[in-house]
Parts: C-alpha cells; structure tokens; sequence
C-alpha cells in the first residue's frame, strides 16, 4: 500500500478564465492559495507551457518548475489529449476537428496528423526534462461512427481500424520507450479507446507495448454503465493516473446514454463537481491505495451546473478528505505469535 498523493489540479479549464489565470505565475499563485499541491498541466496552450521549448531547452524547464517551486508546487504529469485526438480522426470529423489544429494545417488532414504526431513525441521528450515519467493523452479514433450500428458492423473494419490505430502510434509509444516515458491514455467515449474492451484491443495489437498505461477518470465509466470500481481490480497494473471527476446517470423517459444532442443540462448522464454525482469516490480511494496506486489524484472541473471557482476550491477538500494516509502497522500485529516448528506440529496434530 502507499499513500496516493494529492490533491493536484488540472488547470485546462481555467486557463483564461479571469486575467489573473492568463499566465503561469497567476495560476500557481491561485491554486497554491487553494491549497492544491501539484499541477496537471496540457501542452495546448503555448503561453502557459511551450512544449517545443520544453523538448529543446532544459533552461526553459528550469524556469517552468522554477514558478511552480516558488508556490510550493510540483508537476504531476503533461497532458497531450488534444494531439492525440488528432493524431487518428475519421473522415466524417474532419471539419469538425480542425478547429483544434494550427491554422496552417486546417483542410490538409495528412499534415494535421503529422503535426499531432510530433506534438506528442515532444510531450514525451520535454516530460523527460521536467523529471516525470508518464504523461495522458486521448486515442484518437476512426471508429466512432461505427460504435452502435445497423446494420452490424463488420469484423473486418473494427480489425482494420485497430491496426491503424496502432500504426500511427507506435512511432510515438518508441520514442516514449526511449524517453523512459509511459502513456496514459484517458478512456473517453468518442476515442476508439473509451472501455476495457477496446483498451485490450489496442493493447493486442501494439503487441503489449509496455509503455502503454491508462488515466483512471469514473465519470466516463458511470456514463457508459461500466463497474468502475471492478474495473480498478482489473487494470491496477496499467492506472498510473488519476482524474477526480464526477459524473451523475439520472434516468429520463426523453433521453439515455447518448444524450438525445442535448447540450450538457439536458443529458440523462452529465459531469458534476466531486460530491455532487454519483461516483462512489470512497471506495475508489480505497481500492486504489490498497493495489499499491503510484500517482496523484487531480481534479479534473467539468460541471454542468457549478462554476468552476467552487468547484476548484471545494474539489480540493473533497481530495483532500478522501485520501488515506495509509497504516505502516497492522493494528494487531503485536498479538501474532512466533512458533517454532515443534509447537506449529503440535497445534496440527502433525507426527503424531
């Protein structure tokens, strides 16, 4: 067992939200006062974290953790799912996703995925230089418009698809075994990798390629009906992080699982700030320090209804308030006696 650490925070959503949070020094300064420990930082947003400069400047990483040091914070892990979304994108969304690509490689979707490709390799690289060895990120997909069709799908395309998919990222899963760096892919619906299924899948055909790891997010899997907490037992070798989401499935007689292109309110299922959903976040804490988790707990605000200043800061406390500082003794361990062989045989009846 060891005591997970945290509480940490994802800054993606608070970025810009307010002046203060439109740079490094005023997001550290904001969170520190909060009380969160570490920051989850994504390499999407090139005013707060440069990942080329990363990859290619230790004096840039220097001065990267040198602001997070000053308010008393470290660095849990790089997040790339932006890239990793457009590293593998089906032709039905190419419009759709060209709005999170430079501008100068929209309507050329060969350029976007090379460009995503290179993201991510400099994500691993510049995660090396910062001294951390894992970093998240989403799979892509090219099977989405598949996931639920009539008539049924063939074997053949859903093959098909995984093999590419494992085409485009084992040159970056090779230079992330050279960095010394595992990824962690989220599982999220709208990726081929959104369950434990299609995770093994992938896992099959990049032939257990050992840096090949998960991000633990329960809101995903509450949505999708998954047993998250089963799913901890399963996977507890690969979960190396650790999103703090909730999420809440209210049976509608309008809409279900897919939402009805409804936007977030209008959902059966929807996020929530941690506490107000359904997540059995007790439990997961439990069952994540008892296998041994090595990692951090983040907060990761996607709410639907509470605004991001109280969720942060409640979220915090709510981290805060879940983790277990784990027992170095057994509580009875003074009452376990030693016995010798002799007396061992004895208690049995052994001999005789």
């Amino acid at each position: 067992m060891r005591t997970i650490r945290g509480p940490a925070l994802f800054i993606a959503q608070f970025i810009n939200a307010d002046p203060k949070l439109s740079t490094l020094d005023g997001i550290c300064e904001w969170a520190a006062g909060l009380g969160f420990k570490a920051l989850q930082v994504p390499t999407f947003f090139s005013h707060i974290f440069d990942v080329k400069k990363a990859a290619e400047s230790q004096a840039y990483v220097d001065d990267f953790l040198g602001v997070l040091a000053k308010h008393g914070l470290e660095l849990t892990e790089l997040t790339s799912q932006r890239q990793g979304q457009l590293l593998a994108v089906h032709p039905a969304f190419d419009l759709t996703q060209d709005g999170m690509a430079p501008a100068e490689m929209r309507g050329n979707p060969a350029a976007r995925q090379a460009w995503a490709e290179e993201q991510l390799k400099l994500t691993a690289t510049a995660s090396k230089r910062l001294g951390i060895d894992r970093m998240v990120t989403f799979s892509g997909s090219l099977l989405w418009p598949y996931l639920y069709p009539y008539p049924p799908v063939p074997q053949e395309l859903v093959s098909a698809g995984f093999a590419e998919l494992a085409k485009r990222w084992k040159p970056v899963l090779d230079h992330c075994e050279d960095q010394g760096v595992d990824i962690c892919y989220e599982l999220h619906p709208t990726e081929d990798l959104h369950d434990g299924s299609t995770f093994e899948r992938f896992l099959d055909v990049t032939g257990n390629h050992q840096r090949v790891k998960l991000l633990y997010d329960p809101s995903h899997f509450l949505l999708q009906h998954v047993d998250y907490i089963g799913f901890i037992d399963l996977y507890a070798d690969y979960i190396r992080a650790f999103h703090v989401k909730d999420a809440e499935f209210v049976k509608s007689a309008r809409t279900g699982v897919y939402g009805g292109y409804n936007d977030w309110t209008g959902r059966a299922g929807r996020f929530r700030s941690p506490g107000d959903g359904q997540i059995d976040f007790k439990t997961i804490f439990s069952r994540l320090t008892g296998l041994g988790y090595n990692g951090w707990a983040t907060l990761e605000w996607e709410c639907c209804f509470k605004n991001k200043y109280d969720g942060a800061r409640e979220g915090r406390q709510f981290i805060s308030d879940h983790i277990i500082a784990v027992t170095e003794t057994a509580f009875d361990a003074k009452m376990r006696a030693t016995l010798d062989e002799q007396t061992v045989n004895t208690i049995l009846g052994i001999g005789r």
